[in-house]
């Protein structure tokens, strides 16, 4: 059994019953959870003022729990940065307590990485995770599935960071597509690290550049995934992360998944197969899609900050990490 600590560290939790649901659920998987106080707080789209959620921020280090969850993503965590408690949030990940999260939750990953060097976990929210009714599981913009339960394969990796048996996730990388001869295909095989893996959600990653809380990480694996953005904007924001020579710095760049876009008649074709044929024309670094990472229901849990390797052999992926530390 563990310690779970929820709190809201960035947008309102208006779903109330997925919440309740979301609580029961952990319980009824033998985990001990802590609400904190103000995790349903709520003022204009927040879960409280900044001084509330970043007192909730601060409860969450000082519980001493196993696991501190967040509630939901949204927006918020990026006007709190010049103010996060960066040594209690370090200290806590120093006495074994996991910070996880998804989506605006980057932000607070990516500062305590850039400030402190400590790690964090990509991972699941108590609401979209746990509580939701009917999670989804996405292809390019449209829900593919339905299930009125936490997916199982989320649900493996919880338990395995939980009981310290994760080594790592694996996946099967997409076939090549017709067409594609633009992009440079991947080699058959491919051992890359050990190397800081990083990132997350990429507009949010992308409003830290240029800031003291953007990681200047060198030789890294970086992932990405996004929701709501056309691939357009998906494009226009890995430009940004190019021209900066971000992208040229890593070791090679993950996509996981780019869900709750509507493709227009405007178009024309361009889709995010284009982005990813003209992102791997522009790096050279091998691209990899298909991580089951993002705004779905079938995500793996992401060490944010800690050293990883890759592997590739053929279309089989795998992201290591356990037999390093």
């Amino acid at each position: 059994m563990a310690h779970i600590y929820v709190y809201s560290p960035s947008g309102a939790v208006r779903d109330r019953a997925a919440f309740r649901r979301g609580v029961r659920r952990l319980q009824q998987m033998g985990h001990e959870v802590e609400v904190d106080p103000d995790a349903l707080a709520s003022y204009q789209r927040f879960a409280g003022d900044d001084a509330v959620r970043l007192a909730a921020i601060g409860r969450a280090a000082a519980s001493g729990a196993d696991l501190a969850l967040t509630t939901r993503g949204g927006y918020g965590l990026t006007r709190l940065l010049p103010r996060l408690p960066y040594r209690q949030l370090a200290r806590a990940v120093d006495k074994g307590t996991r910070f996880v999260g998804i989506s605006d939750f980057t932000a607070l990953q990516l500062a305590l990485l850039a400030r402190t060097g400590a790690a964090t976990w990509a991972g699941p929210a108590l609401v979209e995770g746990f509580g939701a009714a009917d999670p989804t599981d996405a292809a390019e913009g449209h829900c593919s599935r339905k299930t009125e339960h936490p997916d199982p394969i989320m649900l493996a990796c919880f338990d395995d960071l939980l009981s310290g048996a994760g080594e790592g996730t694996g996946w099967r990388l997409p076939a090549q597509r017709r067409g594609a001869s633009a992009a440079k295909p991947l080699p058959a095989k491919l051992h890359l690290g050990p190397a800081p893996l990083w990132g997350g959600n990429l507009a949010v990653l992308v409003s830290l550049l240029g800031t003291a809380y953007f990681p200047q990480v060198d030789g890294g694996i970086l992932f990405l995934e996004d929701v709501g953005e056309h691939p357009y904007r998906v494009e226009r924001m890995l430009t940004q992360l190019l021209h900066a020579g971000v992208l040229a710095r890593q070791k090679a760049i993950l996509l996981g998944h780019f869900t709750e876009y509507r493709l227009t008649p405007h178009d024309r074709g361009f889709s995010l197969a284009t982005v990813v044929d003209w992102l791997r024309s522009q790096v050279k670094v091998p691209v990899l899609t298909g991580l089951p990472f993002g705004h779905v229901a079938t995500k793996v849990l992401l060490p944010v900050g800690l050293r990883v390797d890759l592997l590739v052999e053929d279309r089989e992926a795998l992201v290591l990490w356990g037999h390093l530390h």
